[in-house]
């Protein structure tokens, strides 16, 4: 007992020191942006974890909404399996002996049991996977999160945990799709099944697969159904759920068309685009919907960095750079948490005037999912470099920048 009380006090005082402010961000380098982007994304999962691994978060978790009467029956799996989704990669590195790895032991543990009395109709947090329209969504996000770490979240369950999951997931084909980014969900949802257990609906991955290439718009970009929007949704749920619904069929020889190379490229090509949003100050434009989703905006350059796939001209160590500032700057705006530690609605703090009326409060847990360059492991490049600028703070000290171009031909 003394001896894990040790260890505890000891990750605590690596992962919780106070870092330095904005004005000496400069001088931090990898290991210690590292530290900072751990300690964050355990701080906004702690809340979240910690009431449910204790069959406690229908009990605890606040609800802030514009109508929160319309939300209630939602907010749960919204908030586990957005975060989860985003804290995958990070726990598919596994335990170890350093200090980092043993603290992933604990968020490990602590997620399997959150899966377990997520999917478990005897238990008090049971989630709702059936009602309602907006399961689909969330149980997609959980999806997400098996396939981003199969070895050590669905790899760590009991038979029966895993039976009870894949239940809950077939539940959901009884909701149908919207006629937009949303039947990305139903799709990811069956390509979970077919890489657990052979049983996902290929003509379900299939239509989401073709229907999502058809509205390509050009130059990295799809649109949300038929038509383009100015938002983050590319970022926020398309293009990360078509390249992991891709890399099913390809690990299982059901992409002879080799359509995973080719969305990878425009998600590449992306990526080289939200970099350039990028300010020299770490922010970026309101723009479009779903902006309490607060830096989940950024998945897409997140996962692509993740792949090491980021173009030529886009290093590893300018996006560790971005995203690090990014985060601390809207994490730190006063008013984000409440007092309890919860996630409050706003882009910059607390605003709750920018919820659309879907929006909770465990909708914003989405953010967790610009995190996903955890998955890189502390030896990585990413990590070991030298701060290099973004584009943006480059230009504006002064110093060159490469040319951007479009991708062409609809990068075939």
């Amino acid at each position: 007992m003394m001896m894990n009380r040790i260890v505890g006090i000891v990750i605590l005082c690596i992962f919780f020191i106070p870092l330095p402010s904005h004005g000496k961000q400069d001088a931090l380098d990898g290991k210690t942006q590292r530290a900072y982007y751990v300690q964050t994304l355990i701080r906004i999962a702690d809340p979240v974890l910690d009431a449910l691994s204790k069959n406690e978060l229908k009990k605890r978790m606040p609800l802030e909404a514009k109508y929160p009467d319309t939300r209630r029956d939602f907010m749960h799996l919204e908030a586990f399996g957005r975060l989860l989704a985003g804290m995958a990669p990070w726990l598919e590195l596994g335990a170890d002996e350093t200090e980092e790895g043993k603290l992933r032991k604990k968020y490990i543990d602590l997620s399997v049991t959150g899966i377990h009395n997520a999917t478990d109709p005897e238990s008090p947090d049971f989630m709702n996977f059936t009602e309602g329209k907006q399961p689909l969504v969330d149980a997609a996000f959980l999806a997400q999160a098996l396939l981003r770490a199969p070895d050590q979240l669905w790899g760590n369950l009991t038979e029966k945990t895993k039976e009870n999951v894949l239940e809950a997931l077939r539940s959901t084909r009884g909701i149908t799709p919207g006629y937009n980014n949303w039947l990305l969900f139903s799709a990811i949802i069956e390509a979970a099944l077919q890489q657990f257990d052979g049983s996902g609906d290929l003509m379900r991955i299939d239509y989401g697969v073709r229907q999502m290439l058809a509205w390509y718009k050009g130059d990295g970009a799809y649109g949300d159904g038929p038509e383009f929007h100015w938002d983050y949704y590319n970022s926020f749920v398309i293009q990360p759920m078509l390249i992991e619904i891709l890399q099913v069929l390809k690990d299982h020889d059901l992409d002879p068309a080799n359509n995973y190379d080719l969305v990878l490229k425009r998600a590449s090509r992306y990526a080289a685009v939200q970099e350039r949003l990028i300010s020299p100050e770490g922010t970026y434009p309101l723009l479009g919907r779903s902006i309490p989703y607060r830096f989940g905006a950024f998945q897409l350059l997140s996962k692509v960095a993740h792949l090491n796939a980021l173009p030529v001209k886009v290093k590893p160590q300018q996006v560790r750079y971005a995203l690090y500032t990014v985060i601390k700057k809207q994490i730190e705006a006063p008013g984000t948490f409440d007092e309890k530690g919860w996630l409050r609605i706003g882009f910059y703090g607390h605003q709750p005037e920018l919820a659309e009326n879907y929006i909770c409060t465990g909708s914003l847990y989405l953010c967790s999912q610009a995190f996903l360059v955890l998955g890189l492991p502390p030896s990585d490049a990413f990590w070991t470099g030298a701060n290099i600028d973004w584009t943006a703070k480059a230009v504006y000290e002064g110093k060159s920048a490469p040319i951007d171009k479009a991708l062409r031909n609809n990068g075939r």
